[in-house]
C-alpha cells in the first residue's frame, strides 16, 4: 500500500518531523502550526492545548481515511511509507492517551514503590496491535510513550519559567533523556543510556536537584503486559546523595556500601546508594566537587566498568543506572587545582547542562517573577492563590532594589515567600552589596572618557556576564576564550563595586 496523494505524503512527513522534534523547541511549535494550517501565527497567539487538539484531530482524520475495516494494516504498507503511517499512529496515541497517562503518574506517586496497574496500557496495547503492529514492538511502544509523557510532565511542570534560558534548559533536559534524535534513540540507545553521564552546573539554589530528578525519573521502564503494570515504579528510579553532608570518612560507605566488620561500627551489611540505584533510573551525586581523589577513583571504575565494590569486600557488584553529578564550583578551577581528576571529568561529561540563575531569568523576562511565585505558592498551599502572588510581588517591589541579585536563587525566593506570608516584609540578603549594575557603571565611565582599552574590555565582560550569567556565553559574544573572560570578570570585581 502507498499513500494515495502527494499531499498526504507531505502531511505525514510533517507529522513525522513533529514526532522526532524536541517538544520544548521552537521548531516543534512551527510544525504544529503548519499541521493545524495556521502557519504564521505568533507562538503566544495560539494556546498549546488548543493547538495540539486541532493537530491531533487532523491527524486522526487522515488516519481514519487510510484505515480499512477500522485497521491501518501496518504490515501491508510499503517499506518507505509504513514508517510515516506508524509514526502518525504513535503521535495520535501519545496525545489521545496523555490524560490517562497523567492519571497513572499521579496514582503511582501516591502508591510509591509498589508498581500499580497501568489502566491506560492494555487499551493502548490493543489499539496498536489492532492496527497491525507486532505485539513485542507494541509492548515496547507502550513503554516508550509512557516514558515520553512522563519526561514531558516532569520537565514541563517542575521547571517553571518562560525566560529564554529556561526554555533552553527544558530543551537540553529533553535531549539528555532522548538525545537530539528520537529516531536514533528508539533504534539504538533506549536500553543503553546508562553509558551517558551528565554534569549539571549552576549556583546554589538554582534547581539542579529538580533538573536531575526530571532526568532520573524519565528513564525507560519496560511494560509487563501479563501483569498489566510497568516492571518498576518510577518513584524508585532516582537516588540523590549530597556528598557535602557526610564526613569524609563515611562518603565511601554511603556510596558503595560496606560488609559486616569492614570497620569499627560496621555491625551489619549496608547497601550503599549506588547499589540502591535502579537500572531504569539514575543516581544524583550533588556537590561532586567535594569528592576526594580516592572516591573519584572508585567512581571512575563504576563509570568505566559498571562495577562497584563495597568497603571491606572483594566481590564486585553490577551497576546499571545513569550517573548525574552537580556542582556549584568552577569546573576548570577544580581540575587545575587537582581537586577533580581529568579522567574522572571526561567520564562524567557526556553532557554538561547549566541551570540558570534566578538573576539571569529575571533579567531576560520580567514576567518570570510572578510566574515563579504562582508555582511556589501553589506548591506550598496546594491550590492557586493569585491574590497572594500580587501581594508578594508588591512587597518585593517595595522592599528590594530593582537590581537585587537574588544570591540564593529560587531557594531564596521560596524563603522570601514564606517571610512575606509571616511578616509582610522581605529585605533580602543584607550581606550582598547591591549597587549600580555593570551596564550603568560602564555607561558613565564611557561618557566621562575615563576608561583605558583594558578597563573597557574588563567592564564590558563584566556587563555581559551579569546579563547572560555564564563565561561561555560571554566568550561566544566577545570572541575571547573562557579563561580570558573569567580573568576579566574577576578583575572587574562584584557588580557595582
Amino acid at each position: 500500500m502507498k499513500l494515495p496523494r502527494a499531499e498526504d505524503r507531505a502531511f505525514f512527513e510533517r507529522v513525522s518531523a513533529a514526532v522526532f522534534s524536541n517538544p520544548f523547541g521552537p521548531q516543534r511549535h512551527a510544525i504544529d502550526l503548519q499541521l493545524a494550517e495556521i502557519a504564521g501565527a505568533k507562538p503566544s497567539a495560539v494556546g498549546r492545548e488548543a493547538l495540539l487538539s486541532r493537530v491531533v484531530g487532523r491527524v486522526d482524520e487522515r488516519l481514519h481515511a487510510l484505515a480499512e475495516g477500522g485497521s491501518l494494516r501496518l504490515a501491508a504498507w510499503s517499506e518507505t511509507e509504513r514508517p510515516l503511517v506508524e509514526q502518525a499512529l504513535l503521535f495520535s496515541c501519545f496525545h489521545r492517551f496523555a490524560d490517562e497517562i497523567d492519571v497513572h503518574v499521579a496514582e503511582q506517586i501516591t502508591a510509591g514503590a509498589r508498581p500499580v496497574p497501568a489502566g491506560f496500557a492494555p487499551t493502548l496495547l490493543r489499539e496498536l496491535v489492532h492496527h497491525g503492529m507486532p505485539r513485542p514492538q507494541a509492548t515496547r511502544m507502550v513503554a516508550v510513550l509512557f516514558q515520553m509523557r512522563r519526561a514531558f510532565t516532569f520537565i514541563d511542570r517542575t521547571l517553571t519559567g518562560g525566560s529564554p534560558c529556561m526554555r533552553a534548559l527544558r530543551q537540553a533536559l529533553w535531549s539528555n533523556v532522548f538525545t537530539h534524535d528520537v529516531g536514533r534513540y528508539d533504534r539504538w540507545l533506549w536500553s543503553r543510556m546508562e553509558d551517558f553521564s551528565t554534569i549539571l552546573l549552576g549556583g546554589t539554589g538554582t534547581g539542579k536537584g529538580t533538573a536531575a530528578a526530571a532526568i532520573g525519573r524519565a528513564g525507560f521502564i519496560p511494560f509487563d503486559a501479563r501483569k498489566g503494570c510497568f516492571v518498576e515504579s518510577f518513584t524508585e528510579a532516582f537516588v540523590a546523595v549530597n556528598l557535602s553532608q557526610y564526613p569524609k570518612g563515611l562518603i565511601e560507605s554511603e556510596l558503595f556500601g560496606h560488609v559486616k566488620g569492614a570497620f569499627t561500627g560496621a555491625i551489619e551489611r549496608y547497601d550503599g546508594a549506588l547499589s540502591r540505584c535502579s537500572p531504569h533510573g539514575a543516581i544524583f551525586l550533588d556537590e561532586i566537587g567535594e569528592a576526594e581523589t580516592t572516591v573519584q577513583i572508585k567512581l571512575l571504575r563504576v563509570l568505566q566498568e559498571r562495577e562497584l565494590v563495597p568497603v571491606g569486600s572483594h566481590q564486585a557488584q553490577r551497576f546499571s543506572g545513569r550517573v548525574i553529578a552537580a556542582t556549584n564550583r568552577d569546573l576548570d578551577e577544580l581540575r587545575r587545582s587537582g581537586r577533580m581528576r581529568d579522567d574522572f571529568y571526561y567520564r562524567l561529561c557526556s553532557d554538561v547542562i547549566e541551570v540558570p540563575s534566578l538573576r539571569q531569568r529575571l533579567r531576560e523576562d520580567p514576567d518570570e517573577l510572578p510566574r515563579l511565585l504562582e508555582a511556589v505558592l501553589e506548591r506550598m498551599l496546594g491550590e492557586p492563590a493569585p491574590t497572594l502572588v500580587d501581594e508578594v510581588v508588591a512587597v518585593i517591589g517595595r522592599e528590594l532594589p530593582r537590581d537585587y541579585p537574588w544570591p540564593g536563587n529560587v531557594r531564596e525566593l521560596e524563603q522570601c515567600v514564606r517571610r512575606v506570608l509571616i511578616t509582610q516584609r522581605y529585605t533580602g540578603d543584607r550581606t550582598v552589596r547591591v549597587a549600580a549594575g555593570a551596564r550603568e557603571r560602564l555607561r558613565r565611565a564611557i561618557d566621562g572618557e575615563e576608561l583605558s582599552a583594558r578597563e573597557l574590555l574588563r567592564d564590558y565582560c563584566r556587563m555581559l556576564y551579569e546579563r547572560h550569567g555564564t563565561y561561555e556565553e560571554v566568550a561566544r559574544r566577545t570572541g575571547l576564550d573562557r579563561r580570558t573572560v573569567k580573568r576579566h570578570v574577576d578583575e572587574a570585581g562584584p557588580a557595582g563595586a
